[in-house]
C-alpha cells in the first residue's frame, strides 16, 4: 500500500529523471510512497486486509520530498530514490495501518520504515562520475509541501523488466474506503 502522489509533483520529478545511462526510470504514473509491503496473501486474506484497512483513519497532513539517494547506501547502487522529509503524521499513518495488519495476523516487516521515492533501478554498473554528478545536481531538491488525504492498496506483479503496479482500492482518512478499484 502506498501514497500516490499529486500530478503537478509526479511531473515535477520525472522531469528530473534524466540523465543517467542504462537505468530503468520510474514512469510518472507509478510514483508513490510506500507505507507496507504486505507480499503474497490468499484470496480471503486479501478481501480482509482491504476491509481493515477500511477502519484507518487519520487527520490529512503535509509531505514534502527531498533529498536524494541510493540503495544500498553502500557497495554498487541499485536503486535511486528521493526521500521524504520526517513527518509525524506519516509515523502516524504507517503505525496505524501496521496495527490493523497486525490484527489479522499479517507478519510486521523486518525492515525499518525509511519513506522515499523509487526514481530508478539500475541496470548495469554506472560510471562513478556520472552517479556522483546525478547526485550532485539533485541534491538540494525539495518539492513543493502537498496534503495526503488518504492511500492506496496496490497488487504487484514481478516481471522482469519491473513491477506492474495495480491500484485495488482507495481509502480517504476521514471515510473509509473511498473507491474500490
Amino acid at each position: 500500500m502506498a501514497i500516490d502522489l499529486p500530478e503537478d509533483i509526479a511531473d515535477q520529478v520525472d522531469r528530473l529523471c534524466v540523465g543517467l545511462p542504462d537505468v530503468r526510470w520510474t514512469d510518472a504514473d507509478d510514483l508513490h510512497i510506500t507505507l507496507r509491503f504486505i507480499g503474497e496473501v490468499d484470496e480471503p486474506t486479501y478481501e480482509e486486509i482491504g476491509e481493515a484497512l477500511a477502519h484507518v483513519t487519520a487527520p490529512p497532513f503535509e509531505l514534502q520530498l527531498r533529498d536524494i539517494g541510493h540503495f544500498p547506501p553502500r557497495g554498487d547502487p541499485t536503486t535511486l530514490w528521493i526521500g521524504v522529509a520526517p513527518s509525524e503524521g506519516l509515523n502516524s499513518l504507517k503505525r496505524r495501518v501496521d496495527r490493523q495488519l497486525a490484527s489479522l495476523g499479517v507478519a510486521a516487516e523486518q525492515r525499518k520504515f525509511q519513506p522515499h521515492l523509487t526514481i530508478a533501478r539500475i541496470r548495469g554498473g554506472l560510471p562513478e562520475n556520472r552517479l556522483g554528478s546525478f547526485l550532485k545536481r539533485l541534491s538540494l531538491y525539495r518539492s513543493e509541501p502537498f496534503v495526503v488525504t488518504g492511500f492506496t492498496l496496490y497488487s504487484s506483479l514481478l516481471r522482469t523488466d519491473g513491477a506492474i503496479h495495480t491500484p485495488e482500492a482507495t481509502y480517504d482518512f476521514v471515510q473509509g474506503i473511498a473507491e474500490r478499484v
